[in-house]
């Protein structure tokens, strides 16, 4: 701000106002008392700004598919391109390019800002209306506004801080956490009783999955399951762990209970000897609890 007092600005010069979102009551007041009378061009003005300048809000944005035309005098057979523009308030002024560029006594209100810069200056006559606009004085004054031109009781709140996309994202995001809880906490009907499963002992599957077998007369299947279970309960006794193998597993029985390999092996072994009888399948199960009773003892 103090750069643009001792620039002496007078009525032969244009002020081109950039960074215009971070103006505030103070320095729109030492900007209209600095420029001495001169033209000011404010480029894409937030609705607070426009407040300060005594104008209404914004129009909203401006359909930039393709050119806009003039559709005013100074700059009548010309149109812009660009990628986005606000459409700017009237009030008393002039409206130019679907009222994007808007001038009011010595302000000109500039809401397609994208024209002057070097990527899009170059499309439809975007250059031609650049030069227009700022080449109508002698003399071209840059004032590109910064916060630390404000003062400490300046009129900026909150709101003036953060982009533009913060409202309107709070809103989106409450939307989807009222969604989210409406869809969470629907209730499908009232809540229906249902029978908890029928309780059966361990002993009963046990002695039901036996007749199974004795019915089926698979004894050589029912000593594999008893010579496994043997083995698992005996590996966590021992705590081996489940990746010893079956030899390991057997010489460390026999170590612990003081017998022959060859004979823990036939008891415990997936090639042990198989039953041929019921009464022998009784003697391999009657055997094999003592064998696990040694272990547990020893």
């Amino acid at each position: 701000a103090d750069e643009l007092a001792d620039a002496g600005a007078d009525r032969r010069t244009t002020v081109v106002v950039t960074s215009a979102r971070q103006l505030g009551e103070s320095t729109v007041e030492r900007l209209r008392r600095d420029a001495g009378g001169a033209r000011i061009v404010v480029v894409d003005p937030n609705p607070e700004l426009l407040q300060l300048l005594g104008r209404s809000g914004s129009d909203g944005a401006a359909d930039t598919d393709g050119p806009i035309a003039a559709d005013c005098a100074p700059f009548d057979g010309l149109a812009i391109a660009v990628d986005d523009a606000t459409r700017m308030p009237v009030d008393d002024g002039t409206a130019c390019f679907d009222a994007t560029l808007v001038t009011s006594d010595d302000v000109v209100l500039l809401g397609a800002p994208q024209l002057l810069t070097n990527d899009q200056v170059l499309r439809a006559d975007n250059a031609a209306v650049a030069l227009r606009l700022l080449g109508q004085q002698d003399r071209v004054v840059w004032y590109v506004a910064s916060y630390d031109d404000l003062v400490g009781d300046d009129g900026v709140d909150f709101w003036s801080l953060v982009p533009d996309w913060t409202g309107p994202g709070i809103a989106l995001l409450a939307l989807g956490v009222l969604a989210l809880i409406g869809w969470r906490g629907r209730r499908l009907g009232p809540l229906a009783t249902e029978p908890l499963p029928v309780v059966v002992k361990a002993i009963e599957t046990t002695r039901s999955r036996g007749r199974l077998y004795r019915r089926a007369g698979d004894r050589t299947h029912a000593a594999e399951i008893l010579r496994a279970a043997t083995r698992d309960r005996v590996r966590t006794r021992l705590r081996l762990g489940p990746i010893v193998d079956e030899a390991a597993l057997v010489r460390d029985v026999a170590r612990h209970v003081d017998r022959p390999e060859a004979e823990v092996a036939d008891l415990l072994g997936t090639f042990g000897r198989r039953p041929g009888t019921d009464r022998d399948l009784i003697n391999l199960a009657a055997a094999l609890a003592a064998l696990e009773e040694e272990v547990r003892r020893s």
